[in-house]
């Protein structure tokens, strides 16, 4: 099992913050989505950025994970955990978690070393220096994917090297639960939710927060643009004399609920690059007609 260094992969420092984390994250994960990037091993390299995301933005994950690699630990280094895994024994690391997907998450072996189902101190089995599990339901969280929440579908998950499908309420909100009966260790299993972190969306409540990039003229002139949305792409109208930051508001596309959310469409103007003479040439103009006093104005 190779060492993993979460905060390379992401691009950022060892001390970098919250916000930093996330915007790293989104930068990457919008790169590297499969659904749009054309470069060679797209679709490993967001699941990498996924992973050290989920690893960093969780301060207990994050704390376990800075522990270990304070051993100077390299990427592509060796990991040997000890007996029983890193989640049991003093000063070891002790999460219940369980994973979207029936193959854990997609989440590497070093990934659920530290923090789930391969430890070996899985659901109902007693961890290297702790006394007996009492008896009753099994707690664990399930991160959701946003989509699941939207639609109200029904999604795969392991436990125990076991898939279960579970199916997720419509609208469902962070903390609340849901029982399947029979399946913990001495009786039922609760899930508590928590949202996946998403590489498009942000949430807010019930509403949802998606940043589009558009062209400096689309912010001048206005334009219509197509934007994701949970339910599927809708058209937006961006209106003229738009500038960065501007919010566009757009009823009901948010998380299902009495009322449903809003998706807030926040605007960031982006200047293409200039790739060729004709697109140089094309800037030349602009500076022409717009003169070194356009931020004056």
């Amino acid at each position: 099992m190779q060492f993993k260094d979460y905060y390379q992969i992401l691009g950022v420092e060892p001390s970098a913050g919250e916000a930093e984390l996330k915007t790293a994250y989104r930068r990457l994960a919008r790169k590297y989505h499969p659904d749009v990037s054309k470069e060679a091993g797209a679709e490993e390299k967001f699941k990498a950025v996924n992973e050290a995301y989920e690893a960093l933005r969780d301060p207990q994950k994050r704390a376990a994970y800075d522990e270990l690699r304070t051993r100077g630990y390299r990427p592509g280094d060796e990991v040997h955990p000890p007996p029983g895994g890193f989640g049991g024994g003093p000063g070891g690391f002790d999460f219940e978690e369980v994973f979207a997907g029936g193959d854990g998450g997609g989440f590497s072996d070093f990934f659920e070393s530290l923090f789930g189902r391969t430890r070996g101190n899985g659901f109902g089995q007693q961890a290297p220096g702790r006394g007996p599990q009492p008896r009753g339901p099994t707690r664990a969280k399930l991160a959701v994917p946003l989509e699941a929440v939207h639609d109200g579908s029904t999604i795969r998950i392991g436990v125990n090297g076991k898939s279960l499908d579970v199916r997720i309420p419509k609208g469902i909100r962070p903390g609340q639960a849901i029982r399947l009966a029979g399946q913990g260790a001495h009786g039922d299993l609760l899930l508590e939710i928590e949202y996946a972190a998403h590489p498009q969306f942000e949430v807010d409540g019930r509403n949802v927060i998606y940043v589009a990039a558009v062209a400096p003229w689309e912010a001048a002139l206005g334009a219509t643009v197509s934007v994701p949305t949970l339910g599927g792409p809708v058209d937006l109208k961006i209106p003229a004399d738009s500038e960065a930051g501007r919010k566009l508001r757009l009823r009901g596309r948010g998380l299902p609920g009495a009322p449903p959310g809003d998706q807030i469409v926040e605007l960031e103007v982006l200047a293409p690059r200039a790739n060729n003479d004709a697109e140089r040439e094309a800037y030349e103009h602009m500076k022409a007609v717009f003169g070194d006093d356009w931020r004056r104005a």
